[in-house]
Formats: C-alpha cells, sequence, structure tokens
C-alpha cells in the first residue's frame, strides 16, 4: 500500500494481519484504517488497535435495523407457511435438490 493510503476492512475479519497493521499504523504508514470486522468477533475492548488515533472502528452492525429485523420475521414466517402449504419458495431454499 501507499504510505498516504487508508485501510479499510468491512468484509471479514481474519483478512488482515491485525498485529501487523497496528506496527503499520504506528509507523504512519499507512495514514489510517477503518475497521468494521476483526478476526476475533466481538473484538475484545483491549485491542491495541482502539487505542490508535488513526484509526476508526464500527460494530459491524449497520444492517441490523429496526426495518431490517421486521423483513427477516415476515420472511421467514412466509417460508414457514409455504412449507406448511406444500409450495416451498424456491427462491429461499439452499440445497434445492430435495425439492425435486
Amino acid at each position: 500500500m501507499k504510505p498516504s493510503s487508508y485501510l479499510v476492512n468491512t468484509a471479514r475479519g481474519g483478512i488482515v494481519d491485525e498485529g501487523a497493521l497496528h506496527d503499520a499504523l504506528s509507523a504512519g504508514r499507512p495514514v489510517g484504517a477503518g475497521l468494521d470486522v476483526f478476526d476475533r468477533e466481538p473484538a475484545p475492548l483491549d485491542n491495541p488497535l482502539f487505542k490508535l488515533p488513526n484509526v476508526v472502528v464500527t460494530p459491524h452492525s449497520a444492517g441490523g435495523t429496526r426495518e431490517a429485523g421486521d423483513r427477516s420475521a415476515i420472511t421467514a414466517v412466509r417460508n414457514l407457511l409455504s412449507v406448511v402449504d406444500g409450495a416451498p419458495d424456491r427462491e429461499n431454499v439452499v440445497n434445492k435438490e430435495v425439492l425435486d
């Protein structure tokens, strides 16, 4: 990475070596980091990255809105009812071969 870059990880914890990132950020290369995921979830409060002034962390819960919870509940009930009615929604079945 260029020394002037910022690292942003919102994908998966573990794809970034947190120890190496801490060392690099402490040296100012890259300039900073934005982290939404960590190797250990939930991240321990004593994670050394939390102490760095050039790191911003978020709780990996952007999708956890009230509306998302409502939609998840409605979808789950619809899926259950479709199975009880004998017509499961194929789009929501992972192992579609069991329906054949």
